[in-house]
């Protein structure tokens, strides 16, 4: 709709996505007949809610709402969110209520020289990531895991573009594929959420919506994660399969750039084939 508030719009895209996940018969309600939608219908959502169903419909539209900090517990209960969901609502919701200020101040992200000396002297694969998951730095382990970033052009050094990335071969495309893209797209979410017509988020999610059919499905549904840890296992034909743990550091500002650290185990298997992976790659540089 036009001239509708973007938040509004996020918080309205949101609220449906999580609505269609929920089944009338996990929510205590009775199925029926025939039903046009896989989830809950509107007025069944606003009845758990205690919400007019004409009130609902306009926050699902994106239609200038403000809804209080009650009726969004209300919504939270009756759509069943966890904490993250909680937490994303409610910042879309009060973000709605403010008026959007006639310019947006976006500075460009900056990497500190401290924060590339500490790369430098790591042993282990780090990047510097942006708010829109934007390539910013790298160390040399980073590059013998995932390939020589400086092969892209900078506006393609993404880690979403990456990860759909059509020209991927299978034997690099890792084995938890799905479950690593969402934890991207849930951290792309989150920076939606702060500024939701930030024009390299629009240009990326737009970009990957056209050309991407599983972008577009995982996208669809809304999951919100705040990505800060997890395990992943990289496809690396040169050493075989390495799984690795990954934690996020935030650096100064705010919203500002993270420092996304790989590790082994010290005295596993996959410590020793990251080990030969930066023999291999610093043969190869030398070379």
């Amino acid at each position: 709709m036009a001239g509708t508030h973007p938040y509004a719009r996020e918080l309205g895209d949101f609220l449906r996505a999580r609505r269609n996940r929920l089944r009338p018969q996990d929510m205590g309600l009775e199925p029926g007949g025939r039903r046009r939608v896989a989830g809950l219908r509107r007025e069944e959502l606003a009845l758990l809610a205690g919400l007019s169903t004409d009130y609902y419909q306009r926050m699902e539209q994106g239609r200038e709402v403000h809804p209080s900090d009650g009726v969004l517990d209300a919504l939270a209960a009756a759509l069943d969110l966890d904490d993250e969901e909680r937490r994303h609502l409610f910042t879309l919701a009060r973000a709605a209520r403010r008026p959007m200020p006639a310019q947006v101040r976006r500075d460009p992200e900056q990497v500190p020289h401290s924060t590339r000396r500490l790369l430098h002297v790591m042993d282990t694969p780090a990047v510097v990531l942006g708010r829109h998951l934007d390539v910013l730095a790298w160390n040399r382990m980073a590059e013998a895991l995932l390939g020589d970033p400086g092969t892209y052009q900078p506006d393609r050094l993404n880690m979403l573009l990456l990860m759909f990335d059509d020209t991927m071969t299978d034997e690099r495309r890792c084995p938890d594929w799905e479950r690593q893209a969402l934890e991207y797209i849930g951290m792309m979410r989150a920076a939606v959420a702060t500024d939701p017509t930030h024009p390299r988020a629009t240009a990326i999610v737009g970009e990957l919506s056209i050309r991407s059919p599983e972008f577009r499905r995982l996208w669809a549904r809304h999951d919100v994660r705040e990505s800060v840890s997890g395990s992943k296992t990289f496809r690396v034909p040169e050493v075989g399969d390495i799984v690795l743990d990954w934690d996020t550091y935030p650096l100064p500002g705010n919203p500002g750039p993270v420092m996304l650290v790989f590790t082994a185990e010290p005295g596993t298997a996959d410590a020793d084939r990251l080990q030969l992976l930066a023999s291999l790659h610093a043969t190869r540089v030398r070379t």
